[in-house]
């Protein structure tokens, strides 16, 4: 799978930032990948993050209860999940907690199924699923 990936391609500076800003302690052990490494390459005991986990999924570590149920459900790793899967997954659970629900597994596969695509997992809205909104909604000024 690792020929199938592009190398990692951002700078120590970048890496460096991205470990200040997110306040990963040192005890994690957050490494910064070799010359060439690609996100298969992780090291025994270690585990990719990609940079879309914490901007676009909001993901932090350690993760949330829902998160690690997730993953246990159906057993893969986080290095596993494409990003948009963990976009899918946060905001499953955000918007339960907007609405005082308690995010769970059951309630999450009744408008989510697995998918498999180019090495990773992801997450497809079940097609029997009514959408909410069939448009955008318009804005009032």
């Amino acid at each position: 799978m690792a020929a199938e990936l592009p190398p990692l391609k951002w700078s120590r500076v970048t890496f460096d930032g991205l470990i200040w800003n997110f306040k990963f302690p040192e005890g994690w052990g957050a490494r910064y990948p070799d010359e060439g490494q690609t996100a298969a390459d992780a090291p025994a005991g270690y585990i990719t993050l990609l940079w879309d986990f914490l901007s676009a999924g909001n993901f932090r570590p350690p993760g949330t209860n829902f998160f690690l149920e997730i993953l246990d459900y159906y057993k893969f790793y986080i290095s596993q999940m494409h990003p948009i899967g963990m976009v899918r997954v946060r905001h499953f659970e955000f918007v339960c907690h907007t609405m005082n629900i308690e995010p769970t597994v059951p309630r999450f596969l009744v408008f989510h199924q697995m998918h498999f695509s180019r090495g990773f997992y992801s997450f497809m809205q079940r097609a029997s699923v009514k959408k909410i909104f069939a448009s955008t909604p318009e804005i009032i000024p």
